[in-house]
């Protein structure tokens, strides 16, 4: 991963976005300013903006505008159901949270477009889109809500005098059938894009490559810089890279990447799927995060100190044990799903043990890179995982490091798979779960009613999973029991 500073990209336009999809039509693309926007809606050249946040699941909730209407009302906050941060996976209106019920009447919150996230979509036609933060009906921002929760962990971090520069490696498998084919057979013998595993296989690449490139070159196009990207250890199994930058903004394209992967294989006759563990006999999909810390007044490396033999500065040392040692209580932000933890299995490549080692993919905290590319990568959340709440859940945990000063234990050598004598990683929701509500450090970090928001949302979703009956079951107990 080239660990440079990657600008912002002006607007530009494109005669063919992707033959593949057959959009060939000139059309705006990548970051529009308001007047930019303006002068597309007047050639016809978009006709409709999409007004977005990020639920607690990570996907995109919103509303499409007309562009006209959009325009006219002077990016005005959009008023939007509050229940839309209280529901689960299903949408199910969940009962006791304490922002949003039915004795509260189910009332508004509002979106409110960041102006500096709209973009064309390329693979939409005549689309536009908007990221939002989100408030009360009366402007104030809702602490709970994922953008929220990292901001605030951002401007936290920038009374210390830095910032955050991120990136993430997402991974999911890829299948040559449609979303509604995989429903209809209960996702069973999907038709993997490979059947074979094709870890950095070049042939099998070719052939999942009309997919791919389009992914690649239409990111571009939307101003989501990409790096580049491979084929992962099993059958269909794909990671594109995308380019680091600032911690929000690193967010922002990697929700916007996760939901135009779904649409661009929708359009094609394909299916992805980021579930962090897809079987037994498969490799999980990871979201591994890269962090390095720059400072805000000189602009060099928070992490990087020149005087010291191993490079390793003060802030990294205790921001690193910061985020070994509040991990357990971190782990609901990096696996917040009951099937999230199958994926940390020995010999998988997903970590077990909370240790941190210099280049070693057994830990579940890896050093890498010299001088200003000196960072961190964070291996324990899975592809499942927001973005927005894992990012923030380990700046918070390196934060409390820096507050506690602590002493960063020497890297670990060997394989961490067989160490017994370092701690593991919480197994089970349940347990993550109880680490959360157990950590004054959090609770201080996140504020008491985002933690208590966060844990009513992982008790019921692990409350759903105890009382439902799988074919697991069904399979060992019918006849046998």
């Amino acid at each position: 991963m080239n660990y440079e500073f990657f600008p912002r990209r002006d607007a530009v336009r494109s005669t063919e976005i992707d033959g593949t999809l057959g959009l060939r039509r000139e059309s705006p693309a990548g970051r529009l300013t308001l007047d930019e926007l303006r002068d597309a809606v007047s050639k016809g050249e978009i006709d409709t903006v999409i007004v977005a946040m990020t639920d607690m699941q990570g996907r995109l909730i919103g509303k499409r505008l007309t562009a006209r209407f959009f325009l006219e009302t002077n990016v005005s906050p959009q008023l939007f159901c509050d229940y839309f941060l209280a529901t689960d996976m299903e949408m199910t209106l969940v009962p006791g949270y304490e922002s949003s019920s039915w004795a509260k009447g189910y009332g508004d919150f509002a979106l409110v477009p960041d102006i500096s996230t709209l973009r064309a979509i390329p693979w939409l036609p005549k689309t536009a889109l908007v990221l939002s933060d989100v408030t009360t009906s009366g402007g104030v921002p809702l602490n709970h809500s994922p953008r929220q929760v990292l901001r605030r962990q951002l401007d936290r971090l920038a009374k210390c005098g830095f910032a955050a520069d991120m990136a993430a490696e997402l991974e999911f498998y890829l299948f040559n059938q449609t979303f509604e084919e995989a429903r209809s057979g209960k996702y069973d013998n999907l038709k993997f894009s490979s059947w074979y595993p094709e870890d950095g296989h070049i042939f099998q690449t070719s052939k999942d490559e009309p997919y791919i490139r389009s992914i690649r070159n239409l990111m571009e196009l939307a101003d989501i810089p990409i790096e580049g990207s491979k084929a992962e250890c099993s059958p269909g199994q794909q990671e594109i890279n995308l380019q680091y930058a600032e911690a929000l903004e690193t967010c922002d394209r990697l929700v916007l990447y996760k939901n135009g992967c779904k649409e661009i294989a929708y359009q094609m006759g394909k299916s992805v799927s980021f579930m962090a563990k897809l079987s037994e006999t498969l490799s999980g999909n990871s979201c591994h995060i890269h962090l390095s810390l720059r400072n805000l007044e000189t602009g060099a490396s928070g992490f990087f100190d020149p005087s010291r033999e191993d490079g390793m500065s003060d802030v990294f040392k205790q921001f690193l044990a910061g985020a070994i040692k509040h991990a357990p209580a971190a782990t609901y932000f990096y696996a917040p799903n009951i099937n999230s933890y199958k994926r940390f299995t020995a010999g998988t490549f997903a970590p077990t043990r909370l240790a941190w080692s210099v280049d070693n993919r057994t830990t579940a905290y890896r050093v890498l890179g010299q001088g200003k590319s000196l960072r961190f990568e964070c291996r324990v959340p899975g592809a499942d995982a927001n973005p927005y709440l894992a990012f923030a859940a380990l700046i918070a945990s390196g934060l409390q490091g820096i507050e506690e000063e602590l002493v960063l234990q020497d890297a670990f050598a060997g394989d961490a798979y067989e160490a017994d004598n370092v701690p593991r990683i919480p197994g089970a929701l349940y347990r993550s779960l109880d680490q959360l509500e157990a950590s004054c450090a959090f609770e201080k970090a996140l504020g008491e009613d985002v933690v208590r928001h966060y844990l009513h949302c992982g008790r019921w979703e692990l409350g759903a999973f105890e009382g439902a009956v799988t074919d697991w079951e069904k399979l060992r107990l019918f006849e046998r029991c």
